[in-house]
């Protein structure tokens, strides 16, 4: 077996039915190795596309979305996707190829340090040096990738490890899903009476409404409390827009109306709460 094939196996642990990506020299073996299983290989026409389609699909079913990539331009093409992917809190893992490890230090052509260059737009990355390691590589990124908050993992998988012939090792383990955090009973009374003692609370729902499917739960919840709704941009959606409870999107100037009642609330409860921060007011988060 070929390290590709164990690379693909371990894909198919983590229940990826979807591959999206431009196939390239550096590439062959992984694509050979996905064209004989029963993941099904997406041909983009351009790699930016196939990091924007392994977003959607991650952000729409929770489930990691996969891009693949050869080296170099290749690469560095699925760059805008990744980062929105990382900056909206979907899952993603992105594979890129690269030359041969012994040549990296060499100029090779087309080579460009991908695992810098992804470094700071990924919650993780890492280049595969020793093909023993690749089960605990893939679902490492897997696990990070779907963990809250959700974001983008990066793999770059060299062609002379692609090619490796490795020995049958134990088993591949069930990949574990992460589970979402939740309070202890103790945390939930104490912010249930912080709530019926404010005076003027408001409610700013986040991405992790969207992602928690929770839209029912914070309008029952509004409604019960009469307490009003503002969302983040990843947010929109989660309250009808025409109800009397909602605020609408917030975050656009700074001294808009719905920034004024934040002022002067008493109380903020942030439900999947967003790149917002509140000084002026006590703040619980729920989700």
């Amino acid at each position: 077996m070929s390290a590709s094939d164990l690379f693909v196996k371990c894909l198919e642990m983590e229940d990826v039915k979807y591959v999206f990506g431009i196939p390239g020299e550096e590439t062959l073996e992984l694509v050979d190795s996905i064209a004989a299983s029963k993941i099904k290989f997406i041909s983009t026409r351009h790699e930016q596309g196939a990091a924007f389609m392994a977003d959607a699909y991650g952000r729409l079913t929770g489930k990691a979305g996969v891009c693949l990539s050869t080296l170099g331009p290749g690469a560095t093409n699925l760059l805008t996707g990744i980062a929105d992917a990382n900056l909206d809190r979907a899952p993603l893992v992105a594979i890129t190829a690269q030359t041969s490890l012994a040549k990296i230090h060499k100029e090779s052509h087309q080579f460009v340090d991908i695992v810098q260059c992804f470094k700071p737009l990924t919650k993780w990355n890492t280049r595969v040096e020793d093909a023993s390691v690749i089960p605990e590589i893939v679902k490492k990124a897997f696990k990070l990738a779907e963990s809250e908050k959700p974001g983008a993992c990066h793999i770059e998988l060299p062609e002379n490890i692609a090619e490796e012939d490795i020995k049958d090792g134990e088993p591949l383990a069930e990949s574990i899903k992460p589970a979402r955090p939740s309070p202890d009973e103790h945390s939930i009374k104490i912010a249930a009476e912080i709530i019926d003692n404010a005076k003027t609370p408001i409610i700013i729902a986040g991405n992790g409404v969207v992602r928690g499917r929770a839209s029912d739960e914070l309008f029952k919840f509004a409604q019960k409390t009469n307490i009003p709704v503002a969302n983040t941009f990843m947010g929109k959606g989660v309250m009808p827009s025409d109800n009397p409870l909602s605020l609408n999107t917030i975050g656009l100037q700074m001294k808009d109306y719905v920034s004024c009642g934040f002022d002067r609330a008493d109380l903020i409860i942030a439900i999947g709460y967003d790149f917002v921060e509140y000084a002026h007011a006590g703040l619980i988060g729920l989700i």
